[in-house]
C-alpha cells in the first residue's frame, strides 16, 4: 500500500473542520459509454452484489456490461438537466446551501460533497479537504437508513483513504438518521405541501430501494429502518394505518427481494378500484433515476395502464428547507466538541505567535 503524500504544512494557519456529504454516484454523461463506466464500478462492489467473484465476474462482464449501458443511457437521457444529472446537481446545491446553514448557527466548516461511485470520488474529495487544511472531518452519507451495500461501502471508501495517508485527521462518520425528528418533520413537510397545492389522494404509497430479503436475514437493520420511517411519517400526518403502504422498488436479478414489490403493488391498488395514488420516496434525498424516471414515468405507466385515474409523483427532499435544517442538525449532533466557532482577532493574534515560533525552530513556511 502506497502511502500519498503529505500536503505542505503552513504553520500559523487556523485548522479547518470539514463535512463531507457521500451519495451513490451518477454517470458524468447519459451515454452508453459513461454508463459502463459507472455500473462497472458500481456492479464491482463486493457490498453491492454479494455473489462469489467466481460466479459473477463472467455474468457482469459477458452480459449485463454488454447489454445494459445503452438501455440505462436512454433512461439517463429522460431525466438529464442542462446542468447535468439530477442526483449531481441536487448533492452539489445542498453542499452548498448546507454551509450556509451550517454558518448562521455559527459553525465555520467546509463542506464538500463527494460520490461513491464516479465524480467527485471520496477520495479525490478527502484529499481536497485535507490539503485545504481540514484535520477534522465529518462524513455523513445521504442514506437515512443503514444498509451494507450502501452506507457501510462509504465506510469501506474512507477506510481505504485512511490505509494510505501519513497524517490523518480525526474522522466521524454518520450510521443513520432514519428516525431523526428534523427528518421525519421534513418528509411530512414534504408530503403536506404537495397535498396542499394538489388534493390528497386515495393512499399514499412510501417507496424504498430494495435489496435483496436474505439481506434482512443476514442481519442488515435497512427493512426495519424503512418500516419505522414509513410509520413515523404516517404518525407525524396522522394518517390511518390503511391509507399508507410501504413497498420496495428497484429490484435487480431473479433472487427474492424485500417486497411488496411498488409496481406490482401500484398495479393492484388500481384494479382494486384505487383511483388515485401519491408516490413519494422517503429513502433518496435527490431525485434521481430511481425516482424520476422509475417511478414518475415507469410505475406511473403501468399504474394508469392497470386503470388507476390519477398519479401524484412527491419530489424528494431536494434543497427543501426543513431538509436543510434537519441535515444542519445531524451535522451539528456529530460535531459536537469539534471547535468550529470562527476565529476572531485573538484567534489570529495566537496563530501569528505560533508561526513565528514554528519559523524560529526552523520550520521551513
Amino acid at each position: 500500500m502506497t502511502v500519498a503524500t503529505e500536503p505542505a504544512h503552513a504553520h500559523g494557519t487556523a485548522a479547518t473542520t470539514a463535512v463531507v456529504l457521500c451519495n451513490l454516484g451518477t454517470p458524468d454523461a447519459p451515454t452508453p459509454a459513461a454508463v459502463r463506466r459507472y455500473l462497472a464500478e458500481f456492479l464491482s462492489d463486493p457490498r453491492v452484489v454479494e455473489i462469489p467473484r467466481l460466479v459473477w465476474w463472467p455474468i457482469l462482464h459477458g452480459i449485463i456490461l454488454r447489454t445494459r449501458p445503452a438501455r440505462s443511457a436512454r433512461k439517463y437521457a429522460s431525466i438529464w438537466t442542462p446542468d447535468g444529472s439530477p442526483l449531481r446537481v441536487w448533492t452539489e446545491k445542498q453542499a452548498v446551501l448546507l454551509a450556509g446553514y451550517l454558518g448562521q448557527r455559527g459553525h465555520r466548516v467546509l463542506v464538500r460533497y463527494a460520490m461513491r461511485y464516479g465524480t467527485p470520488s471520496i477520495a479525490d474529495v478527502l484529499d481536497a479537504v485535507k490539503a485545504a487544511g481540514a484535520d477534522k472531518i465529518l462524513v455523513v452519507p445521504l442514506y437515512p437508513q443503514y444498509a451494507a451495500s450502501t452506507t457501510a461501502s462509504i465506510a469501506d471508501a474512507l477506510a481505504q483513504w485512511i490505509r494510505r495517508v501519513r497524517n490523518l485527521p480525526e474522522i466521524r462518520f454518520v450510521k443513520h438518521y432514519h428516525d431523526d425528528p428534523g427528518y421525519i418533520d421534513a418528509l411530512a413537510a414534504r408530503v403536506a405541501e404537495h397535498w396542499r397545492v394538489n388534493g390528497r389522494p386515495d393512499r399514499l404509497v412510501l417507496s424504498f430501494h430494495g435489496l435483496p430479503r436474505r439481506s434482512l436475514a443476514l442481519g442488515d437493520p435497512y427493512h426495519c429502518e424503512c418500516l419505522k420511517t414509513g410509520r413515523l411519517v404516517a404518525e407525524r400526518l396522522k394518517l390511518r394505518d390503511d391509507f399508507v403502504v410501504v413497498t420496495f422498488q428497484s429490484r435487480f436479478g431473479r433472487a427474492e427481494w424485500l417486497q411488496p414489490y411498488t409496481e406490482p403493488t401500484l398495479v393492484a391498488l388500481a384494479k382494486a378500484g384505487v383511483a388515485r395514488v401519491d408516490v413519494f420516496c422517503p429513502g433518496f434525498t435527490s431525485d434521481c433515476l430511481e425516482t424520476l424516471e422509475e417511478i414518475d414515468q415507469e410505475a406511473r405507466a403501468a399504474y394508469i395502464a392497470a386503470g388507476g385515474k390519477q398519479f401524484g409523483y412527491v419530489p424528494c427532499l431536494n434543497d427543501q428547507h426543513e431538509w436543510l435544517g434537519a441535515m444542519a442538525a445531524v451535522a451539528i449532533r456529530h460535531l459536537q466538541g469539534w471547535d468550529t466557532a470562527p476565529g476572531g482577532a485573538d484567534a489570529e493574534q495566537l496563530l501569528a505567535e505560533q508561526r513565528r515560533r514554528a519559523l524560529a525552530a526552523g520550520a521551513a513556511a
